[in-house]
Order: structure tokens, then C-alpha cells, then sequence
């Protein structure tokens, strides 16, 4: 017995449905582009005022086109400012404060995990409540302190308050805690003492958490500006 042959048109409309433009990714790709030359028209403007003079700049309506004293107006910017200067100054401040909030956040959340001592889980809650006092809330004691010792318009004065960081010991502790302690065991029994065991295993097993916490510290200690403004009262820092 023959079969009855389906209708021509059912093939039609599936070709027909697979034709169809699906205008949510051109829409969607749209809008991105959209919101990001709305966001890097601002810089982009800044730019071109940059490299324009300042009878160029002036100019109704404004020229959004770069202009040729880029050069010009860099390097006068550049050495009013003292730049140079500057830039040390912040390198030596962000390089020392997170280097400092590593070095202590380590130590303090090694002592925390693997020494047993009366109070420490006080001792360590004590340190997470400091996240309650920023700098601002202390900073006119801490300016009385530094001045006391002498560490005004030094680099000592400029990282050395700014150098605990209860934050850093939460999350190394956190870490500490997951290292099995049959590491510590293995590491008593072969006559490594706490220094050692602090060098040679944890250490290695920290550098992914050191790296994530020094790009976040790096960038904390450059962009930070009240202090600074309050400790210094010159271009140039001397030791103290």
C-alpha cells in the first residue's frame, strides 16, 4: 500500500523558521558597544583637551580631535608636578605596605593555627575587630605617634602604620586551616622546627593567596591619599 506523501508546505514553513534572523545577539552586542563609548567618551575627551593649547581648548565649540602640543604639555606637566618624584614615592609606599600586611598577616595567622597558646582564639578576634577602625577613625592618634618618634615626612611614617592587616590574617588562617595536619606531623618527625615548616611548606602552598593579596594591597597602598596628605609636608621623604 502507497503512502500518502506529507504536504510540501509543512517543509516550507521549517525552512522559513530556520531562516529567521535572531536579533537577540545583534541587539545585546548593540547595546554593549553603546554603553562603552559612553564610558570612554570621558577619557577620551580628557585626552584630546591634553593635547590641545590652551587658545585651542577655549575654542566654541570644541575641537574633539587631537592636536599637536601633546609633547609640549606632557613635559610641562611632567616637571611641574615633579612626576617623577611622586611616582618613587608611591611605588616605595605601595611596595612597602604590601609587602608589610604579607609578612605580618603570615606570621600572625601561623602563630594563630599552629601554636597553642592561652587566648589565642581572643587574640585573633581582637585582630578582625580592627576591620571596625579604618584609618581615618585613628588617624589623628597615629599622627601623634609618628610625630612623637620622629617619623614625620619619612618612609617609615608613610607604610609603617598601614602595615597590620586583620584582613590578611583572616584569610591566611582560613588557609591554614585546610592544610592537613599530618603536613606538621611528617614535618616534626624529620626534625623541621616551626621556621622551617613556616619556609619550606607553607610558604609554596601560599603563593597563589600571596599573589591575589599583594595586587589587592599593591593597589590599596598606591591610590591611598588621606594619609599621606597628613603624614608628609614635603616632596621628597628622608629616614627617619
Amino acid at each position: 500500500m502507497a503512502t500518502i506523501a506529507q504536504p510540501a508546505t509543512v517543509g516550507v514553513s521549517a525552512v522559513r523558521r530556520r531562516r529567521r534572523i535572531d536579533w537577540h545577539a545583534p541587539i545585546a552586542h548593540a547595546i554593549l558597544v553603546a554603553s562603552v563609548v559612553l564610558l570612554a567618551f570621558p577619557l577620551y575627551y580628557a585626552f584630546v583637551i591634553s593635547t590641545q593649547t590652551l587658545s585651542q581648548v577655549t575654542t566654541m565649540p570644541p575641537k574633539p580631535w587631537p592636536s599637536t602640543a601633546m609633547l609640549a604639555n606632557y613635559a610641562e606637566a611632567w616637571q611641574r608636578a615633579q612626576m617623577g618624584r611622586m611616582l618613587v614615592n608611591s611605588a616605595i609606599v605601595a611596595l612597602g605596605v604590601a609587602v608589610g600586611k604579607i609578612a605580618i598577616s603570615l606570621l600572625s595567622a601561623f602563630a594563630i593555627v599552629y601554636f597553642d597558646f592561652r587566648g589565642k582564639h581572643l587574640v585573633f578576634w581582637m585582630i578582625f575587630v580592627t576591620l571596625m577602625l579604618p584609618v581615618p577613625v585613628r588617624i589623628v592618634s597615629t599622627y601623634q605617634v609618628m610625630s612623637v618618634l620622629g617619623w614625620v615626612n619619612t618612609y617609615w611614617g608613610l607604610t609603617v602604620p598601614l602595615m597590620a592587616s586583620a584582613t590578611g590574617t583572616f584569610l591566611f588562617r582560613q588557609f591554614f586551616r585546610t592544610i592537613p595536619d599530618s603536613l606538621a606531623e611528617a614535618a616534626q618527625l624529620d626534625g623541621a622546627g616551626p621556621m622551617r615548616f613556616l619556609w619550606t611548606i607553607l610558604l609554596p602552598l601560599s603563593k597563589a593567596n600571596m599573589a591575589a593579596l599583594f595586587v589587592i594591597l599593591f593597589v590599596y597602598g598606591w591610590n591611598d591619599y588621606l594619609w599621606p596628605l597628613m603624614i608628609t609636608t614635603r616632596r621628597t621623604c628622608a629616614r627617619p
